[in-house]
């Protein structure tokens, strides 16, 4: 429940959690949550070294990458003191060390020994879900409080692990349709004419390609394989070396963007997006622009999974686009493809144009977006009702 003068909302809409609070003070939007939407009583308060000082009666900090031994000592500190609710005051390294506290309470660690069979490379079965909710208050951009994943430092051996049982807990929508958005990056750089497209990133880019899909297709047809979500999580990784290397992004991502303000989770934007700028590049572009969309193609219809995914929705890669493949896709993870599946009605497109034209990444779109006539196309075919034809 919101307080007054508060802006509070899914992160992932309609998934309930997490959730994203804006529009107050952090102490009052914590203090309201801990109250009303948790009914909370013994909070536990994880705060950042450089300014702690100015609090008393918290835990002052965690060391950079999350070293098992501050994991263990807050854990056993959290369960002396009967906390209900964990908060973060920080970056990063706090993020990740609340994800991990909260998983080793629920699985009864006490000891470094007891937190290694916890982590991924232990292979752990019968894992319980974590049970006491956690609130961050984000002091950077690392954006780790938001994927269900976290890594922490074995002390003992100087190594960071992962602990990718997390994602377990993580719902199913939200896993996916994050990962088209990872395949977004790596598409959208892929096909990128500016000049700072060069091979080796190329070559990185191709390579997570052939890596994300096949993993995304592969979990959701089985939840509990890990092996393919660790690929995921990897792919992510590596989704972000284009842009990362200073490569802009374009159409898909431009126009997403402004779909955020209606409640369109990032995930779900590139989900009904992609596949929609896609085609409009392939009708509207000439050979400079279709040549690397075929390379897109190539790489999505070489891969097994892809590809029997395209002969079950009886498309044939001679006759298709890199847009039919991705919807394809987009279909078989039974992720959103239209904007009518996430409450954008046609009433909303005028403005819903006017504002994608004042995001820079249209701009270095293959064909440029420059006027509101070629937005509206593109959304036009998403849209999805009785006038819409994609």
């Amino acid at each position: 429940m919101a307080a007054p003068n508060e802006t509070y909302r899914p992160a992932f809409h309609p998934n309930p959690n997490p959730h994203i609070s804006t529009g107050l003070p952090f102490p009052e939007a914590c203090a309201h949550h801990i109250s009303n939407t948790f009914h909370a009583s013994r909070v536990y308060i994880v705060v950042s070294t450089s300014i702690s000082e100015k609090i008393v009666g918290v835990r002052k900090g965690i060391k950079p990458h999350t070293p098992w031994d501050d994991i263990v000592e807050i854990v056993n500190d959290i369960r002396e003191k009967g906390s209900d609710t964990l908060v973060t005051l920080g970056a990063g390294s706090l993020t990740d060390g609340a994800k991990i506290i909260t998983f080793a309470l629920a699985n009864s660690v006490s000891i470094l020994e007891d937190l290694s069979k916890l982590a991924a490379e232990a292979k752990p079965n019968h894992l319980k879900p974590c049970l006491i909710p956690v609130i961050n208050i984000p002091t950077s951009l690392s954006g780790g409080e938001h994927p269900a994943l976290a890594g922490g430092t074995d002390t003992r051996a100087h190594h960071k692990d992962l602990f990718t049982h997390l994602s377990m807990l993580a719902h199913l929508r939200i896993w996916l349709s994050t990962g088209i958005r990872a395949v977004d990056h790596c598409v959208e750089d892929l096909y990128s004419l500016d000049s700072k497209a060069e091979p080796e990133t190329d070559e990185i880019l191709s390579a997570n390609l052939k890596l994300l899909v096949p993993s995304l297709l592969l979990t959701k047809r089985n939840w509990h394989d890990e092996s393919a979500r660790l690929d995921s999580m990897l792919g992510v990784i590596e989704s972000m070396k284009g842009v990362g290397s200073g490569l802009p992004i374009g159409g898909s991502h431009g126009i997403g963007n402004q779909l955020g303000p209606l409640g369109v989770g990032h995930g779900e934007m590139s989900c009904i997006m992609l596949r929609a700028v896609l085609k409009y590049n392939v009708q509207h572009g000439g050979e400079r622009v279709k040549a690397p969309q075929h390379k897109v193609l190539d790489i999505l219809c070489g891969e097994y999974t892809a590809v029997a995914v395209l002969r079950k929705q009886g498309l044939k890669k001679e006759s298709a686009d890199a847009g039919d493949v991705i919807s394809a896709i987009t279909t078989e993870l039974g992720m959103p493809r239209t904007l009518k599946e996430v409450g954008v009605g046609r009433e909303k497109l005028d403005a819903l144009a006017a504002n994608c034209l004042k995001d820079a990444w249209l701009g270095t779109n293959p064909v440029p977006l420059t006027e509101k006539k070629q937005v509206l196309e593109i959304l036009e075919w998403v849209v999805s009702d009785r006038k819409s034809h994609l």
